[in-house]
């Protein structure tokens, strides 16, 4: 720091920052006694801190001269600088109040179709509103994605409370959305109620969003005896609902899409046959960077986004569920 200021024989940690605002009001004032009482300091304290600053700069810096003191040239070059070095020190200590309208940077996303389709509309038009410094970068999920997430090079990603993160990772709930079989209007089934015996009758199409092809869905089906043909997994899933609308095959996933989508592509939904059908949504970062607060402000944008899709998590906009794992 004292580098800076020009204090090149100084090591930086042995440096004593309230020698710095001292500095500058001894430069300014020009007298002891005047700049001791504008930092609120004894006469000897100033004093003190002026035979310090003497022996780190090797200089005078003040010299008494007819009717007071003078600056030596070191003190007079020093002087400019000073401004400069206090007004960083406020910067790294005293921070000014986040404004989303001052951020100018990127933000990488990790999200699959669903959450691109039900929330991003309402998140693009907020940050065109309140933060238009900010460009959003939407990328897809891959194996790697846990990594890039804990390493800074993904900011956020939507995840499930149910998904496994790996040890670092800090998620907060963003939005609830739940589950619903969806097959096509004239399936065989389509004038009764789903029920578990069917997911071993009719093939089903899944989303496979890092490619591993598992899910919570054989856990449960396992538990009820039943075994399931996946005759298609995407990583989409859009795609999921297409051939779902063009065959016989069945699907579980987002109600919120599904809904949407079921118009236009001739898609009926119906509840699934178990007990828990809650999709809670979360959005997972590194715990390094949970404290950034443009990451804290995104997430409530996200939030409130979800509300108005209809797929706000309850009492998510007053305390948030936070995990870290």
């Amino acid at each position: 720091m004292y580098n800076i200021a020009g204090m090149q024989d100084a090591h930086i940690t042995g440096l004593d920052l309230k020698l710095v605002p001292a500095l500058e009001a001894l430069l300014r004032r020009r007298n002891v006694s005047h700049a001791a009482e504008e930092l609120g300091l004894s006469q000897p304290a100033m004093s003190r801190a002026l035979a310090r600053l003497r022996d780190l700069q090797g200089d005078p810096l003040l010299v008494r001269a007819h009717g007071g003191y003078v600056l030596t040239a070191r003190a007079q070059a020093l002087q400019p600088r000073l401004a400069e070095v206090l007004s960083q020190l406020g910067a790294v200590f005293h921070p000014q109040a986040f404004d989303p309208a001052n951020e100018r940077r990127v933000l990488r996303l990790a999200a699959a179709d669903v959450h691109t389709i039900i929330i991003l509309p309402g998140v693009a038009a907020r940050l065109a509103r309140d933060a238009p410094g900010v460009d959003l970068r939407v990328e897809t999920y891959g194996p790697a994605t846990p990594g890039r997430v804990l390493m800074g090079e993904v900011d956020l990603a939507f995840a499930l409370t149910t998904t496994p993160l790996p040890t670092g990772a800090y998620s907060e709930v963003v939005a609830e959305d739940r589950m619903a079989v969806v097959t096509r209007r004239d399936h065989p089934t389509a004038n009764r109620p789903w029920t578990m015996a069917d997911y071993g009758a009719y093939p089903h199409a899944t989303v496979a969003l890092l490619g591993d092809g598992q899910s919570e869905m054989d856990a449960v089906l396992a538990a009820a005896g039943v075994t399931r043909r996946v005759a298609l997994a995407t990583p989409h899933f859009v795609a999921a609902l297409a051939a779902v609308s063009a065959t016989d095959m069945v699907t579980t996933m987002s109600a919120a899409l599904a809904e949407r989508l079921a118009p236009a592509l001739g898609l009926r939904l119906q509840p699934p046959p178990f007990a828990e059908t809650r999709l809670e949504m979360t959005l997972a970062s590194s715990h390094i960077r949970a404290s950034d607060p443009f990451l804290a402000w995104f997430r409530d944008v996200v939030r409130q986004a979800a509300r108005e899709a209809g797929v706000g998590a309850p009492g998510a906009e007053n305390s948030p569920a936070a995990t870290a794992s």
